[in-house]
């Protein structure tokens, strides 16, 4: 029965399909994500080039994300989705060539990068909005997000693992190229959809007023304002301890790109576990209270990481802050999702990208600088120290979010 429950969204068959796509599709982007850091590392040994391409390749979802939620509040969003995924797949493709030729260089690395930054300014705005479009039923939608965390995670467990040992057999570039024909999948399931009812337009007022009125609606609502805060925060303090990985794999635990693998697997382990217990819950209620505490489990996780030198202790580390960043994430996203005027769901969703993904390449960038000056470790440990002090400080606020919270669950019929 609690199986049941946790994924009841599949019953429906547009989700059914995004799902079996976008499955396939993930494991090669993780593939693609670990193969890029081991190449930049091998490349230079450089934390600094681990930052700068970070910096690189998520940028562009902090300066485009706003221009991608008044898109995805006027334009069809599966044909946008479509669009982007094709032209992440001829990313991946491009990268793929420039490595098995054994012509890349770190300039390559980094151009490509900005460049598939771009296309996932509007694809993760447009994904996150697309999430109800799918669903007959809207009480499902707390757990369709919670099901595409699990596929992220699950896809994050198979794909550093897998591209781990690709590599050592290989090279990065058969990581990159299966990316690209992965992405196959997802767009075939895109086009065989059956989207019934049109997505909701708001009146075409121009793109800069439009962008307003959604700086408006989110920063005038107190808890859309402080999820978003908290996000931004752990965003760009904690998430960038990707970035720092290789370092860990290379100098701290002695080991390899298959080290690097199982690191990232196990983060993703726990991530997977996280996503799991969000979908079985029935509703978005206490999920308010779940955010910051999984915001201080992740920060904990990454200060004791900081310290161990021991593999199978680094590993369980890792398990404890995948469980604690995605249920932080996820419960966030559920909360926004259920309270937010679907009219401004693209804007709303455009300052969540831009919270989760616009903050990171900042934090990439520092952290990279920082690593370079103190040690990866101690950067680590202060990452994870910031996180849970802005949890703490968010949960101080719970009583008062809680009270306008409550009004915009029952508008909803979520209580």
């Amino acid at each position: 029965m609690a199986l049941l429950v946790a994924f009841r969204s599949l019953k429906h068959r547009n989700y059914r399909l995004f799902f079996a796509g976008q499955g396939i599709s993930l494991i090669g982007t993780w593939m693609q994500q670990l193969a890029m850091s081991w190449l930049v590392y091998r490349m230079t040994n450089s934390a600094f080039l681990l930052g700068l391409v970070g910096f690189a390749g998520q940028i562009p979802s902090f300066l485009l994300s706003p221009f991608a939620g008044v898109l995805a509040d006027r334009w069809n969003k599966r044909r946008v989705l479509v669009i982007t995924q094709t032209l992440s797949m001829l990313q991946a493709f491009a990268l793929a060539a420039l490595v098995l030729t054994k012509t890349v260089s770190v300039w390559h690395i980094i151009l490509l990068g900005i460049l598939l930054g771009c296309v996932n300014a509007f694809d993760i705005t447009t994904r996150q909005a697309f999430v109800p479009d799918m669903l007959e039923k809207k009480e499902d939608l707390g757990n369709a997000i919670a099901l595409n965390s699990s596929l992220f995670n699950g896809a994050r467990l198979i794909g550093p693992a897998v591209a781990g040992i690709l590599i050592a057999l290989v090279g990065e570039g058969m990581c990159f190229l299966l990316n690209g024909l992965s992405y196959i999948a997802v767009i075939a399931a895109l086009l065989m959809m059956k989207i019934e009812r049109a997505p909701e337009r708001t009146q075409k007022e121009g793109f800069m007023r439009e962008i307003g009125q959604g700086f408006s609606y989110v920063f005038g609502c107190t808890p859309i304002r402080s999820i978003l805060l908290l996000l931004a925060l752990i965003s760009f303090t904690g998430v960038p301890y990707a970035v720092l990985m290789p370092m860990f794999a290379g100098n701290i635990l002695h080991g390899g790109a298959h080290t690097l693998g199982f690191l990232m697997a196990a983060s993703g382990l726990g991530a997977l576990a996280g996503t799991i217990f969000l979908a079985s819950r029935k509703n978005a209620l206490r999920l308010g209270m779940t955010t910051p505490a999984a915001g201080a489990i992740f920060g904990l996780g990454l200060m004791a990481f900081s310290r161990s030198h021991y593999m199978w202790l680094s590993m369980l580390l890792m398990s404890v802050t995948g469980f604690g960043i995605m249920v932080q994430m996820a419960s966030s996203n559920i909360v926004l999702q259920n309270i937010v005027e679907d009219g401004k769901r693209g804007r709303v969703m455009s300052f969540f990208a831009m919270a989760v993904m616009g903050a990171v390449p900042f934090g990439s960038l520092l952290a990279g600088g920082l690593a370079g000056r103190i040690g990866a470790p101690a950067t680590l440990f202060a990452c994870g120290f910031c996180c849970v002090l802005g949890a703490l400080l968010f949960s101080s606020r719970l009583p008062y979010l809680k009270e306008e919270l409550e009004p915009l669950y029952g508008q909803k019929d979520i209580i």
